[in-house]
């Protein structure tokens, strides 16, 4: 078995053409999708980039293995200490050293571990790539080290490449001669002129007037973020430049596919298409970020072509993104480790089944200190730390009236949030009587000064 992981940073779902977006951005991850499961409600556990992939490869919630923000305490993982041997645990235990145990090579092309000195995601590799452009790589620097791989293994058999594009990432820097393709196409319907004013009022990290602000003191080095955001129609600049590294690509990623189909092997080969953590988009207010523990944040794709797995089928079920350890465990007979938090929705690949859970729980530590819980049509949120951005303790919303989160339903709706604290809590309970310490990593982050991102907001 060949396994291509496309991992995709800050892009959010209903930006894909297969999840029904009107503009035409992923072409070439359509076709995957063509032939493949597209799960709609994936969630990581732990956002935003630094905890994501960490929960990822470790197979463990951020409250386990102590990284939840982008700085501090919280932002290395914990140690094994006094009962450490030889080799740490870590080596076995994460996704990709599981796979080496049955043989597989192992192989990423990213530079996320020294993006965020987060050395403990290269555990488990016999290959790191870093293509030494410290996450702001646009798709043509990742490429000629993807295909070129691919030439010299791509036609052997039992190897994982991670492979990650960061173009959606912003600031958003794909070439100017690639030009505007969504220049006539509408802003998305919920985009009206009164929200857009609503937006314009307020000031938050990464709200229209922090964008603004950004793009004279940061984003000006990039040639697409150069207006400011002044009227209604100015909004384009964000939703362009963000469509268009998304079109950009999903370009590039399909002359990875051709690649493979030109060595023989694309039939044989599985293919994830996934990303980190979403990218708010006009939810909260918040523009091309990624900093609260909302739906537009910690949404992701799942898109799975796996080879004599279902095509065309839909699976609407929670999951989460560390569920893909144990998925590859029962798919490929690989160890299941007890440490790992996450649970096998292989059932639901090879034979459509629900595998789906009650609940989900996400954390968000980097800009705000905030948990909440995906159930039914709700999504929850409680902050602890509001990262400046003026954030009550409760949020509610109905996910399925309100995708964007524009009603907060938390004071007329008592009845969902107190059921909303029980799921956080059982979790809460769950997560601290399963580990060896009794701290909770985002307390840990209030008790140094709050998230990272939010002191350098802080004005």
């Amino acid at each position: 078995m060949r396994i291509l992981y496309l991992d995709l940073d800050s892009l959010r779902p209903d930006h894909i053409g297969a999840y029904g977006y009107h503009r035409d951005t992923t072409p070439n991850i359509d076709k995957i999708a063509e032939d493949g499961v597209i799960f709609t409600n994936y969630y990581c556990t732990d956002a935003p980039c630094l905890p994501s992939r960490s929960a990822l490869m470790s197979g463990r919630f951020g409250i386990h293995n102590g990284i939840v923000g982008h700085g501090g305490t919280s932002a290395d993982m914990r140690r094994e200490g006094p009962s450490r041997d030889f080799n740490d645990k870590l080596v076995y235990e994460s996704l990709p050293g599981s796979l080496r145990q049955i043989g597989y090579k192992t192989t990423t092309i990213s530079t996320f571990a020294e993006r965020h000195s987060a050395w403990t995601f290269n555990a488990g590799f016999n290959e790191v790539f870093n293509v030494g452009a410290n996450g702001h790589e646009s798709a043509e620097q990742v490429l000629p080290v993807a295909l070129k791989w691919l030439e010299d293994n791509g036609s052997s058999d039992n190897w994982f490449l991670h492979l990650n594009f960061w173009d959606p990432h912003t600031p958003y820097r794909t070439p100017e001669e690639f030009g505007e393709p969504f220049a006539n196409d509408p802003l998305p319907e919920w985009l009206t002129e009164e929200v857009f004013h609503q937006h314009k009022q307020k000031v938050c990290q990464h709200s229209i007037d922090h964008m603004n602000e950004l793009a004279k003191t940061h984003y000006f080095k990039w040639p697409r973020h150069g207006k400011q955001i002044e009227k209604y129609d100015d909004l384009r600049l964000i939703l362009d430049n963000y469509d268009c590294a998304i079109r950009y690509m999903d370009d590039h990623i399909g002359q990875v596919l051709r690649k493979l189909e030109e060595l023989g092997v694309m039939e044989d080969t599985a293919i994830l298409v996934t990303a980190d953590h979403g990218e708010n988009m006009g939810e909260l207010g918040i523009y091309s970020e990624h900093g609260t523990a909302d739906q537009g944040t910690c949404r992701i794709p799942m898109i799975i072509r796996w080879p004599n797995g279902l095509k065309g089928k839909v699976d609407e079920g929670l999951h989460y993104h560390i569920d893909l350890a144990p998925t590859f465990a029962s798919l490929l007979g690989a160890p299941n480790p007890p440490s790992w938090d996450g649970r096998s929705y292989a059932e639901s690949i090879i034979k459509g089944e629900d595998t789906g859970r009650e609940y989900l729980v996400m954390s968000q530590c980097a800009h705000v200190c905030q948990r909440s819980v995906r159930f039914e049509d709700w999504l929850y949120i409680r902050t602890y730390h509001d990262g400046h951005n003026g954030f009550p303790k409760e949020m509610l919303f109905n996910l399925k009236d309100d995708p964007y989160e524009q009603h907060n339903l938390a004071e007329e709706r008592r009845d969902i949030c107190k059921t909303a604290v029980y799921f956080l809590n059982e979790w809460h309970d769950e997560m601290m009587s399963t580990m060896d310490f009794d701290v909770d990593p985002l307390w840990t982050v209030m008790k140094e000064g709050g998230p990272l991102h939010a002191k350098e907001f802080k004005r």
